[in-house]
């Protein structure tokens, strides 16, 4: 889900609506008075693609709930589609304001707009658990929702979130009762108030930029499997929520990461045709290695725009984008969709910096985040 409310970390200075930006810091895309997504240049010596921290969050009340886990019985989903267009859901957008933020809101998706051009895209993951279930269990827990997903071979998934649809504990418990715990969200030890943003300088690095950012097409296997288990470039200093990761794209900048580039999207759609989710493979070898070896790893899959259309479209597009490519490597290639999340974020990161159409912009990327939810160390092997 997305912050709560964005708050400084490390002593930022919050940023005042209208302000000019930061020293280094590129000036909020578009022109005054439009909502805006902010495009973050990448730190000198990064290479195009990689995230950069604003210089401060926008403060503004808290965010409504993320979309509601169901209570209501659920029928289990045998298949779905692995893509769609946008044209299916702008009909069904219906927009409010809370706090001072424009909320839209639209089929399994939550989308605000800050006064200053900050915006985010909320969703629930679980969703994806629900295919091929032998049965779907969702319960209240005083004031926390748990979602029980059964699989045909007995094991579940067993997901808790809070009153506001925000992730607190994901565990896989087997046919023997024992459960291996894939993420634990639950607050530990201090945070920004009342929201999820962490500014930190970026990371210095030590390895080559192509092996920060390793490029899917044409990269051996071998090359994917190490990226995808590679140890951060910089130091961890703490543990981080899956929110504070999700939001903070300087935080996110310690794992290396994968573009996958096999992949062309279309203008206006997430479908990934037959031809183009075959080239998945290397990349679903990888993670089901890297799962096997060790069944707490978590990935997170980010979806990206090129510069055509609006904000709006583009957040909703770029987030369904990261989770079709979820629910494929699961539908077809059997990896596991409780060790993968996934996040939108529009055009913010222009891998190529052009004001148009773009088919190296339309891409997902996808890195390891089990250290940052780790405090910097791996997740331990089963015994």
């Amino acid at each position: 889900m997305a912050p709560p409310a964005a708050a400084p970390a490390s002593g930022a200075t919050p940023a005042a609506p209208g302000a000019a930006p930061a020293p280094g810091q590129p000036p909020a895309h578009g022109q005054p008075g439009e909502h805006r997504t902010q495009r973050f240049a990448p730190p000198p010596g990064m290479p195009a693609g990689t995230p950069a921290a604003p210089a401060a969050a926008p403060v503004a009340a808290p965010l409504p709930p993320a979309p509601a886990v169901q209570t209501a019985p659920i029928p289990v989903q045998q298949g779905q589609r692995h893509g769609g267009r946008l044209d299916d859901f702008r009909s069904q957008r219906q927009q409010s304001t809370v706090g001072g933020r424009t909320v839209i809101t639209e089929p399994g998706r939550v989308i605000v707009q800050d006064p200053n051009g900050q915006s985010f895209v909320r969703h629930n993951d679980v969703d994806r658990f629900r295919y091929g279930a032998r049965d779907v269990r969702v319960s209240r827990q005083g004031n926390d929702t748990q979602t029980i997903v059964v699989r045909p071979d007995g094991s579940q998934i067993i997901t808790v979130n809070d009153r506001d649809g925000g992730l607190l504990r994901r565990v896989r418990r087997g046919r023997d009762g024992r459960d291996v715990v894939i993420i634990d969200n639950r607050p530990r030890g201090p945070r920004g108030v009342g929201g999820f943003f962490v500014a930190l300088p970026p990371p210095v690095l030590r390895i080559p930029q192509d092996r920060y950012i390793v490029e899917a097409e044409g990269a051996p296997p071998q090359l994917i499997y190490d990226t995808l288990m590679a140890p951060p470039v910089d130091r961890i200093e703490r543990a981080y929520s899956l929110d504070e990761i999700r939001y903070s794209p300087s935080v996110r900048q310690r794992m290396p990461s994968i573009d996958i580039d096999t992949i062309n999207f279309e203008t206006g759609s997430w479908d990934i045709p037959p031809d183009q989710a075959a080239k998945l493979q290397a990349i679903a070898d990888g993670l089901n290695r890297a799962i096997q070896r060790n069944p707490q790893e978590v990935f997170l899959i980010e979806g990206h725009t090129d510069a055509v259309g609006n904000d709006v479209d583009n957040l909703s597009l770029s987030d369904r984008r990261a989770e079709s490519a979820a629910t494929l490597l699961t539908q077809q290639f059997g990896v596991p969709a409780e060790n993968l999340t996934s996040q939108g974020y529009g055009e913010q990161y222009l891998k190529e910096q052009i004001d148009g159409p773009s088919r190296v912009n339309r891409r997902v990327t996808i890195r390891n985040i089990t250290p940052l939810l780790n405090g910097g160390q791996a997740a331990a092997a089963p015994r």
